[in-house]
């Protein structure tokens, strides 16, 4: 699916409101192999984006090695990031009330996926890795998403939406440490900003439920902890 335009997530809330095909039926050892084939993919696996990776041609050497090695940092948390917003959807899919919802949290994962993809490709150009705890980061995310999942489809949207607020913040600090030569690197991260806020707003309309506040400090606090640890691990 198309990503939206600047400042639309039209396309988005067409797909979470627009009716999804019935799920086929899986027997618990399908759904078990199903969710141990993501957790690889997305831990351990090598990412192939659906589109096309919207730095190409443009210029991102870093000749500057204190310059590389930060942006590196910044580019391995966003790629942590993404991990966890795969453990989040899958676990969210995973105890979804509603097969539309299901769908809905799946096909989001996918569309995460080229976020993935961009950041592992610009780390390999910068010779660096992704986080060593992605395993780790993606295990809690399941958990938390299949948590939320669990509290019933409105609230499950509202964690999404609140997510996606939540890296558009984190996301546009990044852009804003970004050395001002790094072309590249911007530009994954603005389309990646994009991308968020169309999910954000197709969250809302699909009919999530705002959270209390309490619920979104401490999804702030653990974030806290994700990026304050990925930058160097």
């Amino acid at each position: 699916m198309a990503s939206p335009g600047t400042g639309t997530g039209r396309a988005y809330i067409m797909c979470f409101m627009a009716e999804c095909p019935p799920d086929r039926h899986l027997t618990p050892l399908d759904r078990l192999l199903e969710q141990a084939d993501q957790a690889l993919r997305a831990s351990f696996g090598r990412p192939h984006a659906r589109r096309p990776n919207p730095a190409a041609h443009l210029d991102g050497h870093l000749v500057d090695e204190d310059a590389r090695r930060h942006v590196s940092g910044l580019l391995r948390v966003d790629h942590a990031g993404e991990v966890a917003a795969q453990g989040l959807y899958h676990g969210q899919a995973l105890t979804a009330r509603k097969p539309e919802i299901r769908e809905a949290m799946s096909k989001a994962a996918r569309e995460e996926g080229d976020h993935l993809a961009w950041c592992h490709d610009r780390l390999e150009e910068l010779g660096d890795r992704p986080s060593v705890l992605n395993p780790l980061w993606y295990a809690g995310a399941v958990a938390i998403g299949a948590i939320a999942g669990l509290a019933g489809d409105r609230w499950s949207l509202g964690f999404m939406a609140e997510t996606e607020r939540q890296v558009e913040g984190h996301l546009d600090d990044h852009l804003a440490r970004l050395p001002a030569n790094d072309d590249r690197s911007r530009a994954i991260l603005e389309q990646m900003k994009v991308d968020e806020v169309g999910h954000a707003q197709a969250a809302v309309a699909a009919g999530g439920s705002d959270l209390p506040g309490p619920i979104r400090g401490l999804m702030k606090l653990a974030a806290r902890v994700m990026t304050s640890t990925a930058y160097r691990l």
